[in-house]
């Protein structure tokens, strides 16, 4: 009997043994990972995001370049990984590169994520990165193409963003990759639409577990910007800087500069030009009798100072070059020059709009916008 009882109390403890075996697995299984929907996109091109039922989010940028987010705590199988770079959240002391893209970071509460940049405090106007430079909370580790690896190995980096100025050094972003850390290059410069720049927030707030704040504030810009879209004048504009060598720096045609320009209301001056070449910029140089012949009776001229030195007065920008003083714009007074954030600051560009819409259609309250003001 005794021998009887045993064995049950043996065979009821295997039972037991394997039952919890069982809910162990079932517990450390990978969800399903099936699709649901994507994130919906009014203007961007240049990315696309899938989500499935597991968390997870598959993000292709340019259309080739695979990155699978994994929310902290989930795992997933190689066959659900393919071929896409694993993001694995949270993703903390981010290796920002491309300044374009800090902004956004900023706009949705999320700067504290960056860690690291690679353009010196010379080269920044946004005042929250320059007291972040200052007290040390973000740390500057060496130009794009020659970043100190050490420095962002010991700071726990464990994403990179880069813009694609980093195909010029490629064996940078091999290297950083071969060191374990995802490399993702963000194409919002190549957006055909301004506001499809302004909606990689979308992107940079789902990285960052920000998400719901990134649509807030994509939907509050657009509805600054819708206010604008009907707007239209017959004022033509022309908007350029005066390079060192003394050329005329312009924007191509179908650039985001230009659309803003017409968004606005007006008429961008060079929209008929060749801008068709080899390179991958967004601005060409014009020979200034070219420049004069197609901008002379332009009737608002805004010179760019986010490349060179900004200035205040007329007397300042006929110093650049004589010729401009035959300019209809310079005659009229209607010549104003942007503020040195302007670029930089990628999360307001439904702003941008705005001021160029107040200075084409002349109802600026101030000679002084938010991102343009008027040369005396």
């Amino acid at each position: 009997m005794k021998r009887v009882l045993f064995i049950i109390l043996i065979l009821s403890l295997c039972v037991g043994l394997a039952a919890c075996s069982n809910q162990s697995q079932a517990g450390t299984q990978t969800a399903e990972h099936t699709f649901t929907n994507s994130m919906p996109l009014d203007y961007a091109k240049e990315f696309t995001v899938d989500f499935y039922t597991d968390g997870t989010a598959l993000i292709t940028i340019h259309g080739e370049n695979l990155f699978l987010l994994v929310p902290e705590g989930v795992s997933v199988s190689d066959e659900v990984k393919g071929d896409a770079v694993i993001l694995q959240q949270p993703l903390t002391n981010i290796y920002q590169a491309s300044s374009a893209m800090v902004d956004p970071f900023i706009q949705i509460d999320a700067f504290d994520r960056i860690r690291m940049t690679s353009t010196t405090a010379a080269n920044w106007a946004l005042p929250e990165v320059l007291a972040a430079l200052e007290d040390g909370s973000l740390l500057y580790v060496g130009k794009y193409s020659a970043p100190d690896f050490e420095m962002v190995l010991s700071e726990g980096c464990n994403f990179v963003m880069e813009n694609t100025m980093i195909y010029h050094s490629p064996e940078i972003k091999e290297k950083l990759e071969q060191l374990g850390l995802p490399v993702m290059v963000e194409y919002s410069s190549y957006e055909p639409h301004p506001l499809g720049r302004l909606e990689w927030i979308k992107l940079c707030g789902l990285l960052v577990g920000k998400y719901e704040d990134a649509l807030s504030f994509f939907d509050r810009q657009l509805a600054i910007a819708g206010d604008l879209q009907e707007a239209s004048t017959d004022k033509t504009v022309a908007y350029f800087h005066i390079s060192t060598v003394g050329s005329a720096v312009v924007r191509k045609p179908g650039d985001y500069v230009s659309k803003m320009i017409e968004l606005a209301g007006g008429k961008y001056v060079f929209d008929h030009i060749d801008g068709q070449d080899d390179n991958a910029l967004s601005t060409m140089n014009m020979q200034m009798e070219s420049f004069y012949a197609g901008a002379k009776d332009a009737d608002i001229l805004i010179y760019n100072s986010t490349i060179v030195e900004g200035m205040d007065t007329i007397e300042e920008l006929l110093a650049t070059s004589g010729l401009l003083a035959d300019f209809k714009a310079v005659q009229s007074g209607d010549v104003w020059c942007t503020e040195h954030d302007l670029f930089q600051r990628s999360s307001a560009i439904a702003g941008m709009i705005k001021d160029f819409n107040a200075v084409i259609t002349g109802t600026a309250e101030s000679d002084r916008l938010t991102f343009l003001h008027k040369l005396h």
